[in-house]
């Protein structure tokens, strides 16, 4: 049971947080528009302008229904951990926060909400370190059209504080990539405070964006090609009929020690941000070990063993699952069992091999103290007699 109740808390982690998020998205959309449908049905349906259309909405309204749209977006990527996701949704909800507090000064349910969401986040923050080219982009082209969406909004709102004055749609949108991108051509010109600070924020938050949005689908691809050039060419041909280990645990070090004195090529897996001693020059991986896209760039399918050393059984069961999909034909994988009654729910996902230490540890000592005779062909019985244990 505590296996399942760990791998139960490994997924449902995601799935809280991303429901948390959501439901502070949609605590914040969901008083602006029971207002909005009110005013709009006291206001009828037929307006003669621009102005008189957006006014029901409230201009100072419309960032909260982007922000709280753009969060529930935030929640698709937070279920499969982005880090991209979890950054966003964090940025969102401490803006969320500080306008509350410092500038409208009036705190409500949903500010205490996002307290409560900003601090899940941060609570256990390393669980969100999945990167993707795909979910970057996407969240770069939501933002940036959240983004597009309010400044022609503002803008259609003040057109008359402009120079000439904005009254389509068309012209709007024009102006509001003119700002975003910083072009400022002059041929339309702000000429009241309200219209300036709005042009302010329209590009404050443009090149923020932009940057954000460039380094989230630039700067995977650009770590990947520098880890590469740093581990250089020729340990990447090299890996072959290698040893694949799996954590940062005291026992992966003296595991590694032990393979490169004996003069085997030996890779290690760590999680992003563990902490190890192993060598410099030794070939170590960070990323999730349970991603086929980090034993991939292990080289699994030309490994001879992987070994998983986690201390989490449950990290040790996704890890053999994401194995098992790339490993070669002639790739062992040897999984380590911390806690003895795991050992069968983790036979079920079929490792080459099971070692347990507490049972060998164990049978060890009572044949000791019975003076059985301990050598190289009892140790050797005891772990490979069984093809699914080693204990």
């Amino acid at each position: 049971m505590a296996l399942l109740q760990e791998v139960k808390s490994r997924l449902s982690f995601a799935y809280g947080v991303a429901l948390l998020v959501a439901i502070n998205g949609c605590a914040m959309v969901l008083p602006v528009w029971l207002r909005w449908l009110a005013q709009a049905e006291a206001a009828g349906s037929s307006f003669h302008s621009w102005k008189e259309a957006l006014g029901f909405f409230a201009l100072l309204e419309i960032p909260v229904v982007i922000t709280g749209f753009v969060l529930v977006l935030m929640s698709f990527g937070l279920l499969i951990k982005s880090r991209i996701s979890w950054f966003f949704a964090l940025l969102l909800l401490l803006a969320a926060v500080c306008i509350d507090f410092f500038i409208e000064k009036k705190p409500s349910y949903v500010t205490y909400l996002s307290l409560v969401s900003i601090a899940v986040l941060f609570y256990d923050w390393r669980q969100f370190d999945h990167y993707s080219l795909a979910t970057g982009s996407f969240f770069a082209i939501v933002s940036l059209a959240s983004l597009t969406v309010y400044s022609t909004l503002g803008t259609l709102y003040l057109g008359e504080q402009f120079a000439p004055p904005v009254t389509d749609l068309t012209t709007a949108f024009y102006f509001a990539l003119e700002v975003m991108t910083t072009v400022a051509f002059g041929d339309i010109l702000p000429h009241s405070t309200v219209s300036r600070y709005f042009c302010l924020t329209v590009i404050v938050l443009g090149i923020t964006l932009f940057a954000i949005s460039l380094a989230s689908i630039v700067g995977p691809m650009i770590s990947n090609n520098i880890q590469r050039i740093i581990k250089g060419r020729m340990t990447h041909m090299a890996r072959k009929k290698h040893y694949i280990l799996v954590g940062a645990s005291s026992l992966a070090h003296n595991v590694y020690k032990g393979l490169t004195a004996r003069g085997e090529h030996v890779t290690v897996i760590c999680a992003p941000g563990s902490q190890h001693d192993l060598p410099e020059k030794a070939d170590i991986i960070e990323g999730d070990p349970s991603a086929t896209v980090t034993l991939k760039l292990a080289d699994a399918g030309a490994a001879k063993y992987i070994v998983t050393l986690s201390d989490s059984d449950a990290q040790n069961v996704f890890t053999i699952l994401a194995a098992k999909e790339v490993a070669g034909e002639n790739t062992k994988i040897i999984a380590l069992v911390n806690d003895t009654q795991n050992i069968s729910k983790v036979k079920r996902v079929n490792p080459t091999l099971l070692l347990s230490l507490p049972l060998l540890g164990s049978e060890l000592l009572i044949r000791t103290l019975q003076g059985d005779t301990i050598n190289n062909d009892l140790i050797t019985e005891m772990f490979f007699g069984k093809r699914t244990s080693l204990a």
